[in-house]
């Protein structure tokens, strides 16, 4: 793996920020919300230091989406090397994770027969302790960088806050979408405008939160 490459303060600043913002929502901030926080007058400012970060390698714009930044695993693996060699040896361990493809209707997300294999990976690529990979399907979640072959990281959990990106069991379905609990109910919101929300009334039986994303991983890394 290469070294890191040197970045200005700021740059520094704008990969922390995008980090902190995946790692407590799990999807990154706007372009605007940058600015917001550190002070721009525009949203132009932050897009300059967003593709200077690109062409450095640190992470990856898609274009066409308010949220289309997604960190790259090297950037994030040189970002935490240093603290990868003086933590104690057992923390320096792969996890070993399953990857759950299509789930059956009504059968535990973990169950054997959805393992489609067991993928190695580095502790340090997730901000919390992932219990499995999930195969994404489908672009309802394209404008914030999950697209469909993606491997989403995933903590089991069966409760969640407004805002977070969570796996949920709809009837005989899985689903990734933005939780958001109102006083009408829960709505599960897609982050695509081709795509309707999912409305659960409270205390419907056929919904569950199977649980919350903790990171991602480029599909194709693994062909």
């Amino acid at each position: 793996m290469q070294d890191r490459p040197k970045l200005t303060a700021r740059q520094q600043q704008i990969f922390d920020l995008v980090r902190n913002a995946i790692e407590s929502t799990g999807s990154p901030p706007t372009r605007a919300e940058i600015a917001a926080e550190l002070g721009f007058k525009s949203a132009n400012a932050a897009e300059e230091h967003l593709q200077a970060l690109a062409r450095k390698g640190m992470l990856e714009l898609i274009g066409g989406t308010s949220r289309g930044i997604r960190l790259k695993s090297d950037a994030l693996s040189a970002v935490n090397r240093a603290r990868q060699f003086n933590l104690p040896i057992p923390s320096l361990a792969q996890l070993n994770l399953p990857l759950i493809g299509r789930v059956a209707a009504g059968a535990p997300i973990l169950a054997q027969e959805h393992v489609e294999q067991t993928y190695s990976v580095e502790p340090s690529l997730f901000a919390k302790k992932p219990d499995y990979l999930l195969k994404v399907k489908g672009m309802s979640m394209k404008d914030i960088g999950i697209l469909d072959g993606d491997l989403l990281a995933v903590q089991s959990a069966n409760e969640a806050r407004n805002g977070q990106i969570v796996v949920a069991r709809v009837g005989d379905e899985v689903t990734v979408k933005r939780f958001k609990r109102g006083p009408d109910g829960i709505e599960l919101l897609p982050e695509n405008a081709d795509f309707e929300p999912i409305r659960i009334g409270e205390g419907s039986e056929s919904f569950s939160i199977e649980g919350l994303a903790v990171g991602l991983i480029r599909g194709q890394g693994f062909n």
